[in-house]
C-alpha cells in the first residue's frame, strides 16, 4: 500500500485516503474465489488474479470520474475516503446467511474466515516459505516502482505534480496519466490485501475502516512522500514499533504511532 501511495501522492501529487478500499476489495474477492475452489490446487492463484483484477476495475471506474470529470485536487481525498467508508458500511451489513457467494459467507462484522492460504499446484506457502514469498513480492514491487519513477513516465508524473497546466500545454494527456497511476497504486493496495488474507486466513470490515485508512498516509508522510526507499523503511519501522508495543501490552500503541 505504501509504495503505491508514494507513487500516487509523492510523485503524482494525488492524495488518496481510499487505498484500503482496494486492499479490502482484492482480499474479499480472493476469499470468495479461492473459498469456492477449495480442493483445487490452482484456486488460490486464480483467486489472486481475480482479486487484482477486481481492484483494478473498481479503481479504473472510480478514477475515470475523478480525473476525466476534472474534479479539483482538494476534493479527491474526500471522495476516496467516502468510498472507503461506504465499503466498510456495506461489508458490515452482510452478516445474514443470504449474504453468501457460492459456499463462502461474507460474515458481516464477524468477517470472512477460513480463507485458503496461497499455493501453486501442490506447493503451499506457509511459515518460512510464505515469509520469503512475501519478501520477493515486496522487492519486485519496489524495483518495478523504482523503474517507473526513473523512466520518462516518472519525469512526466513529477511535471504533472508541479504544474499540471504547463504539462498539458506541452502535449501530455495528464488525465490519462493520472488515471494510470491511480489504477497502479490500487493494484499494489490490492496485492497487499491478498497477501494479508493469505497470511491470516480472515478479513473483517474494520480492515477497510477509517483507522486503517489513515495508516498508509502516516507511513508515507513519515518517510517522505517523494522517496520510495524512505517510504519502505518508514513503513517497516512503524509497523515493527506498533507490533512491539502491542505485544508488550501497551494498549495505546496505535495512538503513540
Amino acid at each position: 500500500i505504501a509504495l503505491g501511495l508514494c507513487l500516487l501522492w509523492g510523485y503524482g501529487g494525488i492524495l488518496s485516503f481510499g487505498q484500503v478500499a482496494y486492499f479490502g476489495i482484492a482480499a474479499y474477492v480472493y476469499g470468495i474465489i479461492a473459498g469456492n475452489m477449495t480442493g483445487n490446487s490452482w484456486g488460490p492463484l486464480i483467486g489472486s488474479i481475480g482479486g487484482l483484477a477486481a481492484s483494478a476495475v473498481v479503481a479504473g471506474i472510480f478514477a475515470y470520474f475523478l480525473f476525466f470529470a476534472r474534479v479539483q485536487g482538494w476534493i479527491v481525498p474526500i471522495l476516496t475516503l467516502v468510498l472507503t467508508l461506504l465499503l466498510e458500511t456495506f461489508l458490515g451489513q452482510t452478516a445474514g446467511y443470504q449474504w453468501r457467494v457460492g459456499q463462502v459467507q461474507l460474515g458481516g462484522y464477524n468477517g470472512m474466515t477460513g480463507i485458503p492460504p496461497f499455493q501453486i499446484g501442490n506447493l503451499i506457502f506457509f511459515g518460512y516459505s510464505f515469509y520469503y514469498y512475501v519478501l520477493v513480492v515486496v522487492i519486485l514491487s519496489y524495483l518495478a516502482c523504482r523503474m517507473l519513477v526513473n523512466a520518462k513516465a516518472g519525469k512526466v508524473l513529477l511535471a504533472i505534480r508541479e504544474d499540471p497546466l504547463r504539462t498539458e500545454l506541452l502535449g501530455y494527456d495528464i488525465r490519462a496519466r493520472q488515471w494510470s497511476i491511480f489504477v497502479l497504486a490500487s493494484i499494489l493496495a490490492g496485492l497487499s490485501g491478498i497477501l494479508y488474507v493469505q497470511w491470516g486466513n480472515y478479513i473483517t470490515p474494520t480492515q477497510v475502516g477509517l483507522a486503517q485508512a489513515s495508516l498508509p498516509i502516516i507511513w508515507v508522510a513519515v518517510g517522505g512522500p517523494d522517496s520510495l526507499l524512505a517510504c519502505a523503511i518508514s513503513t517497516y519501522a512503524l509497523n515493527w514499533l506498533t507490533y512491539t508495543l502491542s505485544s508488550a501490552g501497551y494498549q495505546s500503541a496505535l495512538v503513540i504511532i
